[in-house]
């Protein structure tokens, strides 16, 4: 993978960390929503290195895919690309509902589609088209 690659899917991996602290900073203080969640027989709050970790990771995970995708198969934007809608899908059936309230319910669901947006929309496109194969 050349360094010039590498930089493109980093600042997209950064966007997508940066967009969710942000919509979670502006929801939290300026809309003042209480970011809490179901886990189990408890409550948790979600703090903001929660977001930050877990946009981290969702983009670490789908860039470690399409770079395993990107060795295997001359397709590997299309399966990357349905894979990660497929886990998008997923996570917004999981996560969101967890929520307490309609305020944390809908910002969940704010931050799972952006992130998943960012990451969709970047990642795969990352690539110069002159490598594509």
């Amino acid at each position: 993978m050349t360094n010039n690659l590498l930089l493109r899917r980093a600042a997209v991996a950064a966007g997508a960390i940066l967009v969710a602290t942000a919509e979670f900073a502006i929801l939290h203080s300026a809309a003042d929503v209480d970011l809490a969640a179901n886990s189990g027989n408890s409550t948790r709050q979600i703090a903001a290195a929660a977001v930050v970790v877990a946009a981290a990771v969702a983009a670490l995970a789908g860039w470690a895919l399409l770079a395993v995708l990107e060795r295997l198969t001359n397709r590997a934007r299309v399966w990357w690309t349905s894979i990660a809608v497929a886990v998008l899908l997923l996570s917004l059936l999981v996560g969101p509902p967890s929520g307490v309230g309609g305020g944390a319910k809908a910002t969940l669901a704010l931050l799972h589609l952006s992130v998943g947006v960012v990451l969709i929309l970047g990642l795969p496109r990352a690539r110069p088209e002159r490598l594509n194969r």
